[in-house]
């Protein structure tokens, strides 16, 4: 992998780590089309670069991740089932799953029609949770459920949340803003983990092309939340499904064949 390359990818991720589309799906794809290999760092790169995302939702959201005890306490919770499974996964997700253009591909397709079903049977309620701080502490945990499936590539973290919370009674706002703030701890323990387990065994021109995805993460997520939060407040996810099927099935009659 080259400079040229981790921009590439670092902008890939920054533009789809928040939107129901699959940011590690991406990185997986967008490296398999540049010809890069899936070797030991590249896994790590797209797991660590992750983290430059998550910084653009700490400084957009830092006083409710700091100040709001209940969102706190839910954000917690949420987070347990990903953190219990991701530990007993770590060798399947990185050796096997991560990589896997076929796995990638095949979950882009059938979570695209997932998010187009939903958006064609969810109906908003009054009752729905309007903010974070409503939804119970059991509805925070089967989100976080919802959210461990996105282990798998191309299920996509965020879609698979925020469908979860939809599911689970809350409205779209609240569901949207509950995957961005749990993505916080998840991205945090899972690129800790994984550097942990790498000894940081990284060569100098690996840990520049770690900063360099890193800080193009977080400048191009650090944008993609302000236009996404705005889209969705006047948009469905139907045009996320619909691209999800068209990407999956393009790549596979233009690449993969």
């Amino acid at each position: 992998m080259d400079i040229i390359q981790a921009v590439i990818l670092s902008i890939v991720e920054g533009l789809t780590e928040f939107i129901p589309v699959s940011s590690t799906g991406h990185l997986v794809l967008a490296a398999d089309f540049l010809n890069i290999a899936q070797t030991d760092f590249v896994k790590s790169f797209e797991i660590a670069i992750q983290l430059g995302a998550i910084l653009a939702i700490v400084c957009l959201y830092w006083k409710k991740l700091l100040f709001d005890r209940k969102i706190f306490t839910r954000l917690v919770v949420a987070f347990i089932p990903t953190a219990v499974l991701g530990f007993v996964f770590y060798t399947i997700i990185k050796q096997v799953l991560l990589g896997n253009t076929l796995i990638t591909l095949a979950a882009l397709f059938f979570g695209g029609i997932v998010l187009i079903v939903i958006e064609r049977v969810y109906k908003e309620q009054e009752h729905h949770a309007e903010n974070i701080g409503e939804v119970s502490l059991a509805k925070a945990f089967l989100v976080g459920l919802a959210q461990s499936v996105s282990m798998i590539p191309g299920v996509s973290r965020s879609g698979a949340s925020i469908i979860g919370g939809l599911l689970l009674g809350m409205k779209r706002s609240a569901a949207v803003e509950f995957s961005f703030l749990l993505a916080v701890p998840t991205m945090i323990a899972a690129t800790g983990f994984d550097l942990f387990k790498t000894n940081l065994n990284f060569s100098g021109g690996e840990f520049e092309l770690l900063a360099v995805g890193f800080a193009g993460a977080f400048v191009t997520a650090l944008l993609a939340v302000k236009y996404f939060v705005k889209y969705i407040s006047s948009h469905s996810f139907m045009a996320f499904g619909i691209y999800r099927i068209a990407l999956a099935l393009l790549f596979w009659l233009f690449i993969v064949i």
